[in-house]
């Protein structure tokens, strides 16, 4: 008998990343390995050396196909097994390693715009639906439009084994949250992408198309973040590493807006609960800082941090190597 692995992997388009993926039936009892792929196709070679390799970096059940089947979630090498120009794990990686002794860790809130039919999912043909309010964490069928594709979702990442931890509508119509975490890096990119791409894979059974745009609806309408949350070993046991963290950030503002994901300037305005992406700014319990200190944080004096800056299409690897090089790389010099 045989399995199908479904391979995974982010493909070389711009400015925001594709995920490809194609199946490959394997031998019981046989792992998934390397394999290969056409990059003239994705972005990510040339049509007269076309030959891009994928090695596993994530295999986990499939909750869609069940069974003994896997995802594989792969980066992407070249054929002499370095990594891809397009492979943004492998500096994140390299960057936990260079900072291990400080154990980072992540979660992410992840955003998200259901669209079909060239709108957002609830939207009518013609004009727009009531003002933003009664979305955001709410019930009932003229608020809410979606659920059974994130009740789907939610169940498939559980069954895949991510570390999913809860979701939520948001505050425009069609627009959902899941978060996952806390993991270290490189492995919360990892489950973001994975989860990132069992959600579009089970929208498709549902005739729906999924947004990671980061102001899916020009407007008086929110856009969608990908909100990071973030700690140290000194975070977690000191309030001045909290405020340390801080200030590190915005020494570094630039870099960070500037990686953080396609059309940041259209999404970070200073309304709809952002800060202005040319301005920073830290606070308690302030979802208009760029940086949030979480009001229970303030009281324990010690905990995490949330960057509100990253966009919902930001790459989750890009992200957490920047936050690591950046804040570790401060704490290492003090």
């Amino acid at each position: 008998m045989s399995y199908q692995a479904e391979y995974i992997w982010i493909d070389g388009t711009k400015p925001s990343p594709l995920m490809r993926n194609k199946t490959r039936i394997i031998a019981d009892g046989v792992e998934p390995g390397i394999w290969g792929f056409d990059g003239s196709s994705t972005n990510q070679a040339p049509g007269s050396n076309s030959d891009c390799v994928l090695q596993p970096v994530l295999v986990c059940p499939d909750p869609i196909r069940g069974g003994e089947n896997l995802l594989v979630l792969c980066e992407v090498l070249t054929t002499d097994f370095e990594p891809h120009p397009s492979n943004t794990r492998a500096a994140c990686l390299a960057a936990a390693e260079l900072y291990a002794d400080q154990e980072p860790m992540f979660g992410i809130e992840q955003e998200y715009t259901f669209f079909q039919y060239g709108r957002p999912l609830g939207w009518p043909e013609n004009g727009f639906p009531a003002p933003q309010g009664p979305y955001y964490c709410g019930t009932g069928g003229e608020k809410i439009v979606g659920r059974e594709i994130v009740e789907e979702h939610t169940a498939a990442c559980i069954d895949a084994g991510l570390a999913i931890e809860g979701t939520n509508a948001e505050v425009m119509m069609g627009q959902w949250e899941f978060q996952i975490g806390v993991l270290a890096p490189p492995v919360i990119g990892d489950q973001i992408w994975m989860a990132r791409w069992l959600l579009a894979r089970i929208a498709e059974d549902h005739g729906v198309v999924v947004s990671f745009d980061a102001k899916p609806m020009d407007g008086d309408w929110n856009g969608a973040g990908a909100h990071t949350n973030f700690s140290t070993k000194a975070t977690r046991e000191n309030y001045d590493a909290i405020i340390a963290a801080c200030e590190a950030l915005g020494k570094n503002v630039d870099e960070h807006i500037s990686n953080y994901g396609d059309g940041i300037e259209r999404r970070l305005t200073g309304a709809h609960e952002t800060a202005r992406y040319d301005v920073f700014s830290y606070g308690p319990s302030d979802r208009g800082a760029s940086i949030r200190i979480p009001w229970h944080v303030v009281k324990a004096k010690k905990g995490y941090i949330e960057d509100r800056r990253p966009n919902a299409n930001a790459d989750p690897y890009v992200v957490s190597r920047l936050i690591v090089e950046t804040v570790c790389g401060a704490a290492a010099q003090d």
